[in-house]
């Protein structure tokens, strides 16, 4: 009897773990995002509790099935107060992390999520700020009137610069949502730096195990700052925290 393929095996594996970790979370998908659209009577704190506990869920399963972990740094930069969250965005990974980890967030997303069966009703119930990406600076102005009625409420806002998830190593244009929001609303930036994509790519099924290296930064204040200002600074800290936490070489998609 000849002895098994190692990477043949390896793939194996892999395969199982993700299959599993993905019949864990299209199952807890389906039973939270229906809690959600129950509890539409409740509070928003208590119904946004309930996307928690399944986002909790989600990065615990994902430990257990795919062994993929997480460290964190800078935790000491975390305010006590709202802020504008400024993330590098490569996997779905930080979606489910930022949601547990923090306090109540409002996503800036694209609007056609919300037209999903139960889980867009489900996300609207939790206060997102929805857009249009096609109107331009309609949609800009409409983060700016929204993001400042959340950060008011109370809530932190959470914003993808470079619009899509990269690619492990890819440097995307940041674009001006977040940075323009901190200008007109006075309210600061909190930079975020992850590896995530490298455990868990965008578009690519099977998981490799690993610790995700989660940075955040010091607290940007926008007094008295341009956006065009802002952003280079958000930019700047996060891609050069890229540079060092990242084991894949960096290059611009540009």
């Amino acid at each position: 009897m000849s002895p098994q393929n190692p990477s043949k095996l390896s793939t194996g594996l892999l395969l199982l773990r993700s299959l599993s970790f993905s019949l864990g979370l299209l199952l807890s998908i389906g039973i939270v995002a229906s809690l959600v659209v129950l509890s539409f009577p409740l509070p928003f704190v208590r119904r946004y509790r309930i996307s928690q506990y399944w986002t909790r869920f989600s990065i615990w399963w994902l430990r257990i099935t795919c062994r993929i972990d997480y460290q964190l740094s800078g935790i000491e930069h975390i305010p006590d107060r709202p802020v504008i969250v400024m993330s590098k965005h490569q996997s779905t990974w930080e979606t489910l992390f930022l949601q547990q980890y923090l306090p109540p967030v409002a996503w800036v997303i694209k609007r056609e999520l919300l037209w999903l069966p139960f889980f867009g009703w489900a996300i609207a119930l939790l206060r997102p700020i929805a857009i249009n990406r096609e109107s331009g600076a309609s949609a800009v102005k409409y983060v700016i009137r929204q993001g400042t009625a959340r950060l008011r409420q109370g809530q932190w806002v959470v914003i993808f610069p470079e619009g899509t998830r990269v690619l492990p190593g890819v440097r995307r244009r940041y674009g001006m949502g977040g940075a323009v929001l901190a200008a007109h609303s006075g309210y600061p930036i909190l930079p975020v730096a992850l590896n995530a994509g490298e455990f868990w790519p965008r578009g690519r099924f099977l998981k490799q195990p690993g610790t995700v290296q989660v940075v955040f930064g010091p607290l940007i204040a926008s007094e008295g700052l341009s956006p065009q200002a802002l952003n280079r600074q958000v930019e700047t800290w996060i891609e050069d925290e890229m540079v060092r936490i990242s084991s894949v070489p960096v290059k611009s998609a540009d």
